[in-house]
């Protein structure tokens, strides 16, 4: 449903393959999370696979920034959610947090998603159907707190010599 404030993802298992050689999970894996739960949202929002095979629209990601902020292991278990943070005719920006089953947050994400005609493949509007249920969960998620991780630059901050 749209309304869920803020949506959260099924739980999912850290898988044996994800680990790396610092016996933690390999960076890359916690896309793969983040990615996961989007998949579950923008089926939510109308836009899952059937959307792209049968109407031949999709979503992108443009860009995303994470930041990880503890380790998770194999076999740890997690849910993801997503915040709906603004909204245009086109784009998504988005908020999510991994957290551990016991409650803890290992990362953060934000995520600038686009909205695509395959047939271009080009940026496209959503279509209306589509749009109510996009505008449906950025009601729900207006009463949200804007998360402070959202708006971050990556840089090395340096002191005045």
């Amino acid at each position: 449903m749209p309304d869920a404030a803020p949506f959260v993802s099924s739980a999912m298992s850290v898988e044996p393959a994800w680990i790396d050689y610092n016996g933690h999970l390999n960076m890359a894996y916690y896309n793969v999370l983040f990615d996961r739960c989007s998949d579950e949202a923008f089926e939510v929002l109308g836009m899952g696979p059937d959307y792209a095979r049968g109407r031949k629209l999709t979503i992108y990601t443009a860009e995303i920034h994470v930041c990880y902020l503890r380790e998770l292991h194999e076999g740890d278990r997690v849910t993801c959610t997503f915040h709906l943070v603004d909204h245009d005719a086109k784009r998504l920006h988005v908020y999510q947090e991994l957290r551990h089953t016991d409650g803890w947050t290992a990362a953060t994400a934000e995520v600038l998603s686009l909205h695509i005609d395959m047939a271009g493949p080009r940026v496209a509007p959503f279509p209306p159907d589509v749009m109510q249920r996009v505008e449906a969960m950025a009601a729900a998620h207006s009463g949200l707190e804007r998360p402070a991780r959202t708006g971050r630059a990556i840089g090395i901050a340096r002191k005045a010599a």
